[in-house]
């Protein structure tokens, strides 16, 4: 392990988890739930690991970087600065009447949404788990005409990032990954078993 090359326990430090049986905002059941809201409690601590992911992006020659509302946003805001390019950020919409998976939309607002049109964007997130949050503002940028090219995160649990990445020809560009535990509700056997859900995300 570089300098320069942070471990999960680093980047699991700057979050508190809890232990459990969470369903989370794709509508995935797992076991543990990281309190993302406190990634930017002082910023100093996230400029540099924010400052690895725009060196390895930059690469891929990003000429926007657009980052899912709230805490990815932070972070891809704090990459485009590092790479002194425009930032963008994608809303989430949240909805509560579908139990589909993935019922969560992100959308670039409309004053922004020119913006990104014929770029190269790179999407940078906070943490990635199912990937929700990426996957909206993915699609939306497509329909927005751009063209994602790379995905970056600090952290990225289990394998839903990777998949999605080579499903759609992004570079994975993340500084650390770990397994996790991932179920729809219906494989989830905390749920056979009877365990309660905890929805964190519930109004």
């Amino acid at each position: 392990m570089t300098l320069d090359t942070p471990s999960p326990d680093e980047i699991l430090a700057l979050l508190p988890a809890q232990q459990g049986h969470f369903r989370f905002e794709s509508g995935h059941h797992g076991t543990r739930w990281l309190d993302v809201e406190r990634l930017y409690l002082h910023p100093p601590r996230i400029q540099r690991l924010a400052g690895l992911i725009a060196g390895r992006i930059a690469k891929h020659e990003v000429q926007v970087v657009c980052g899912p509302l709230v805490e990815g946003a932070f972070v891809a805001l704090t990459v485009a600065s590092e790479l002194g390019v425009p930032f963008t950020y994608a809303e989430r919409f949240d909805d509560r009447t579908s139990d589909a998976l993935f019922p969560v939309q992100y959308r670039l607002p409309r004053a922004l949404r020119g913006e990104v049109a014929g770029k190269r964007v790179g999407i940078v997130n906070d943490i990635i788990n199912a990937g929700s949050a990426v996957r909206g503002a993915f699609h939306d940028l497509r329909a927005c005409g751009a063209h994602p090219v790379a995905l970056g995160a600090l952290l990225v649990l289990g394998p839903s990032a990777t998949g999605f990445a080579a499903e759609h020809r992004l570079a994975l560009e993340a500084l650390a990954s770990l397994p996790n535990d991932l179920w729809t509700p219906d494989e989830c056997p905390l749920c056979a078993r009877g365990i309660p859900v905890v929805d964190l995300l519930a109004p």
